[in-house]
């Protein structure tokens, strides 16, 4: 591989290789045969500080594709080991490589990813490399999530291979550039604190402290501190995705990012009709990440973390237990109060009353049992046109109307800010599982992208509830077989 010689607007400053050599392996992509760039994210690249003209010509497809190393860039491949499903594993990029960090033009550093460059050290028999389909469903609902205002990687580019992957089928292949605030996970904890040193165990809290929490490095109780900040972001990330409907479809422990964000969109997808049981992920045959799950999960998944924190916490085993134990038994308190106060955003409801939850919790049993669309719901609150959905003409609605409408009166604020507040909460659109599905399905089989550009579009302002909108938000045909997603490895 050569350097490129054109300036890309690359800036890197590589921390993580600067850690202990245990917790990654050099490595470089392996070479395709002929890359092409499919989509390039222009405002996240203007973000970024790059070079926008010179990214969409060959260079740009040469270093999204791995062909060619950015100069500055030390590409690796991190190490981590954690839950699948409940079961501890030995893990790693299997078929990802971190080129190195960007720092952009305002001071922050972020994560160049490529996903499917190719085999690593971590590959487990795989061959590293990822098929375009799932590709372009990481860039659609990443991108989505991002509009909705949720933490999130984000993807910068898609290129094609020009090489086919072999799965069930033959597939063409793809390469993902991913954009993170970091790729620590819980499981690069739980791998630290499985083979490695007490000492390195410190080392990488120390460097997580430094990249995320730096307000907190100087805390006598920095470690403690770490531990609640991480269970605040992720009590605030889960509420979030419960409140528009998403489904992440495999929350082990390797996908739960310290930072905050939502990462790895494997089997994902946004629930049309409410069920707290809804799974879409094939592999999750006993749905332990429904919906209604999530929550829950991630408070196994934090007390992992919490686990793999105890040898920093205290000297003591017990104490340090019992201050882990504390910090968790916070979660769901946190994530609670996260839930409840976007779902009185969603009904357009600014103050506190101790009968909000149980109102809530009508509507959506409500919702389940009338078989009402999620996200169509409080689009219909929202505008109060309820002509459309069987939902709104039964005896329990009209009800459950009076009793809503009674709340927002006993507020002061006025029905307009009640209202521009419920269309602020409420979005017009999501990635509707049908409409994903048939902009991959033209661009994988067709090379037709202009189905997907268009979706992403209209994906981009979700709150503007244009006209336009409105044909995204209609649902799928009806059909004698459930919607089911891939992991896409």
């Amino acid at each position: 591989m050569t350097k490129e010689i054109k300036d890309l607007g690359w800036n890197f400053d590589n921390s993580y290789s600067r850690l202990p050599k245990s917790f990654f392996s050099s490595v470089n992509p392996t070479a395709v045969s002929s890359p092409k760039l499919i989509i390039f994210n222009h405002p996240l690249a203007a973000s970024l500080g790059l070079n926008e003209e010179a990214l969409q010509c060959d260079d740009g497809a040469a270093v999204f594709a791995g062909n060619r190393i950015p100069e500055g860039a030390s590409p690796l491949a991190q190490a981590y080991a954690g839950h699948q499903f409940g079961h501890f594993t030995m893990l790693g990029d299997g078929r990802a490589i971190l080129l190195g960090e960007q720092i952009t033009p305002k001071g922050n550093r972020v994560d160049i990813q490529l996903k499917g460059p190719g085999r690593t050290p971590y590959s487990r028999g795989g061959d590293g490399r990822a098929a375009l389909g799932p590709m372009l469903r990481e860039y659609i609902i990443s991108e989505a999530m991002h509009a909705l205002g949720i933490p999130t990687t984000r993807g910068l580019a898609v290129v094609t291979t020009g090489e086919s992957v072999i799965r069930e089928t033959e597939l063409p292949g793809a390469i993902l550039t991913r954009v993170a605030a970091s790729h620590l996970r819980v499981a690069t904890f739980q791998y630290v604190a499985k083979w490695g040193t007490v000492e390195e165990l410190r080392v990488l809290a120390d460097y997580t402290l430094k990249r995320h929490f730096p307000d907190l490095e100087a805390n006598e109780s920095r470690y403690l501190s770490l531990l609640q900040e991480v269970i605040k972001r992720q009590a605030m990330l889960i509420a979030k995705w419960q409140l528009v409907g998403f489904i992440h479809g495999v929350m082990n422990t390797d996908n739960m990012a310290i930072s905050g964000e939502t990462i790895d969109y494997g089997p994902c997808a946004f629930m049309d009709e409410y069920d707290p049981e809804t799974v879409f992920s094939s592999i999750d045959r006993h749905g332990r990440y429904a919906y209604g799950n999530q929550p829950y999960i991630g408070g196994w998944n934090l007390a992992r973390f919490a686990e793999s924190l105890l040898p920093l916490l205290h000297e003591d085993q017990e104490q340090a237990v019992k201050l882990a134990q504390d910090a968790i038994s916070d979660y769901m308190v946190q994530y609670k109060s996260n839930w409840l106060s976007g779902m009185r955003a969603k009904l357009g409801i600014f103050n506190e009353e101790a009968a909000d939850e149980a109102l809530f919790e009508n509507l959506l049993t409500m919702m389940q049992k009338y078989h009402a669309d999620y996200t169509n719901t409080f689009r219909a609150l929202t505008f109060e046109k309820y002509e459309d959905m069987a939902l709104f003409r039964t005896p329990e609605f009209a009800q459950w109307n009076e009793q809503w409408q009674a709340r927002k009166e006993r507020q002061e604020e006025s029905k307009a800010s009640s209202n521009q507040l419920m269309q602020n909460s409420n979005p017009a659109v999501i990635p509707r599982n049908h409409r994903v599905e048939e902009a991959l399905e033209a661009a994988v089989q067709h090379g037709d992208y202009s189905l997907m550009e268009k979706l992403l579009e209209v994906l981009s302002s979700p709150f503007a509830h244009t006209s336009e909108q409105a044909a995204y938000s209609t649902l799928p045909a009806p059909s004698t077989q459930p919607y089911r997603t891939f992991c896409g490895t």
